[in-house]
């Protein structure tokens, strides 16, 4: 589809895009020797993603963000044999101060909510790399790191600080700005480093921190190490590290190739996904094709294929999608998912993922649609799926109905055609929610015995009766029905408030035991979002307005 009114470059002057390469980094160094790459910290101070603030001591905005998302993707695939990636500044004696405090205090609230989602989707893609696929990584603080830089490093595996009695660990959001750590840095620090509520309260209500050897002795940082011996202890880690990394020793890389992708008024446009807006009833369509029936099995040839390979495309595609959705249109709030082609070709080539698993680039590939649908479910965004004919939701494409807060399967066509959906075994574990369950357990939480009903079903057509039987989907519609119960379900959806729908999706979509991402995502992020349009903090005498003025905060001193 071409673009019908304006260009891609003409849009993009007012949307944010989230793809770059590592020749437009503004912010960052990319450099990799042997096994390990190091992503050096030094970020221009005049390159703000938009106008009105300076990006001083190393402090980060979204396009720092984006930057980073792309950095980590690109060791992911286009160097497969790196196993430790450094972070570190290339900043003299300031690692990273934290998210730009300026750009909060100008930002709206949309906006403020969404850089800490995706700042907090980055952060959880390193550990998901480290946890499932190898990546392991080191923050080597080599100056002061305070906010969501002490928030970045608590994202790697082992955190290495100097100890050259000035350098010093914050965070200072509670006594200077009247927030929290709006990036994990509250739920890290317990759930994570284990430091005990105690000290965590001391630390986290202490605007000045503290200095590397009660860092270590309280358990914030792993190792200190002196000046002259911080470049030892970094390579002693890294050893260690890479030690623990089973990614190759000899393959070669795939590159991450610049995603085909229109933008026009009507909406986003790939080569696997199109996205069509109705801003009248503010929904988002997204039609996805199937797989190709020509797709090879063999591993040398999808290596060649690269980052034209259909997974990989339709990973890269939903994600860029996601965001620019979630961050350029805030108010579409409905998400309303279609596929159409072969149920037969989507299961073949869940098979062929499946037969690969263990392949350093298939195994990266599974990691972004995990990490990708991941994404989507903790989108603020109701997701409807619609299974009509031509439809095919199987397997992989399966998980996105899944994800969804209510399936509808068409019964039967006039023709007398019946839709049909299928199961295969990556759907029994290889997507893992933030809850770490598979989206079949979360759905049948507590109720084993549905979810083992559905081992034996691998791979066969289910039909709407079926499906319902099993708890598949929602609603079976017949032909006649089908058109008015969409649109009603739909024109009763968008009637309500989204503030209330936001928070029951949310409260809905994440069943059983907490971990530490549905925290961070769930709990925190209610917390940020009130503390963001509370007058504490975003008043015009909040602490977010009035820092670096010379003036005090006025606080409300009633505890709600």
């Amino acid at each position: 589809m071409q673009p019908s009114v304006h260009t891609e470059e003409l849009l993009s002057t007012d949307r944010v895009l989230f793809d770059t390469h590592p020749e437009e980094y503004k912010h960052w160094a990319l450099s990799i020797e042997g096994s390990t790459a190091t992503l050096s910290m030094a970020v221009n101070e005049d390159e703000g993603l938009k106008p009105g603030y300076k990006l001083k001591l190393n402090s980060y905005d979204l396009g720092v963000d984006i930057e980073l998302y792309d950095a980590i993707n690109r060791i992911r695939f286009e160097h497969p044999t790196v196993k430790c990636v450094v972070i570190t500044s290339a900043k003299e004696r300031m690692f990273c101060s934290g998210a730009n405090i300026y750009m909060l205090g100008q930002s709206s609230h949309p906006w403020k909510v969404n850089f800490c989602k995706f700042t907090n989707e980055t952060r959880n893609g390193i550990e998901d790399s480290s946890r499932h696929d190898g990546i392991k990584f080191l923050a080597a603080i080599n100056g002061t790191v305070a906010g969501g830089g002490y928030e970045l490093a608590l994202a790697c595996d082992k955190l290495l600080m100097i100890d050259d009695r000035s350098s010093s660990v914050s965070l200072p959001e509670v006594p200077l700005l009247g927030v929290l750590p709006g990036t994990g840095g509250l739920t890290r620090v317990i759930d994570k480093r284990k430091v005990r509520r105690d000290l965590a309260d001391v630390f986290c209500s202490t605007s000045e921190g503290v200095r590397a050897e009660r860092a270590k002795t309280w358990g914030l940082v792993d190792e200190i190490a002196k000046p002259n011996v911080f470049d030892e202890a970094r390579s002693e880690l890294v050893s260690e590290l890479s030690s623990q990394s089973n990614r190759p020793k000899d393959a070669i890389g795939v590159e991450l190739t610049k995603l085909h992708r229109t933008l026009d008024n009507d909406g986003i446009h790939y080569s696997i996904i199109d996205v069509v807006f109705n801003r009248a009833s503010r929904t988002a369509s997204f039609i996805i094709k199937s797989p190709p029936a020509s797709v090879s099995s063999d591993i040398n040839s999808i290596h060649k294929e690269g980052s034209s390979w259909w997974p990989l495309v339709f990973a890269r595609e939903l994600d860029d999608a996601i965001l620019l959705l979630r961050t350029n249109e805030l108010e579409i709030g409905t998400w309303i998912f279609r596929t159409s082609g072969s149920v037969a070709d989507t299961l073949r080539m869940d098979r062929i993922l499946n037969e690969h698993r263990e392949d350093w680039f298939v195994k990266e590939t599974l990691g972004y649609l995990r990490r990708t649908l991941a994404r989507l479910d903790v989108s603020s965004r109701t997701i409807f799926s619609l299974i009509d004919e031509g439809s095919c939701f199987a397997g992989t494409l399966l998980e996105i109905a899944l994800a969804s807060d209510r399936i509808f399967m068409l019964s039967e066509t006039e023709s007398g055609d019946k839709p049909s959906i299928a199961l295969s075994p990556l759907n029994f574990g290889s997507f893992p929610m933030v809850n770490h369950l598979s989206r079949l357990k979360n759905r049948f939480y507590d109720h084993a015995d549905q979810h083992e009903a559905l081992i034996p079903l691998e791979d066969q057509l289910l039909d709407a009766e079926e499906a319902l039987g099993l708890g598949l989907v929602t609603f079976t519609p017949d032909d006649i029905d089908w058109e008015d119960e969409i649109r009603i379900a739909l024109e009763e959806r968008i009637s309500l408030s989204p503030d209330a729908l936001s928070g029951m999706e949310a409260n809905l979509r994440f069943s059983g035991p907490e971990t530490m991402e549905t925290r961070i995502f769930a709990r925190l992020s209610a917390w940020q979002n009130w503390i963001f349009i509370r007058p504490n903090a975003v008043g015009e005498e909040g602490a977010l307005k009035v820092f670096g003025s010379g003036k005090k905060p006025a606080f409300n001193w009633q505890r709600i």
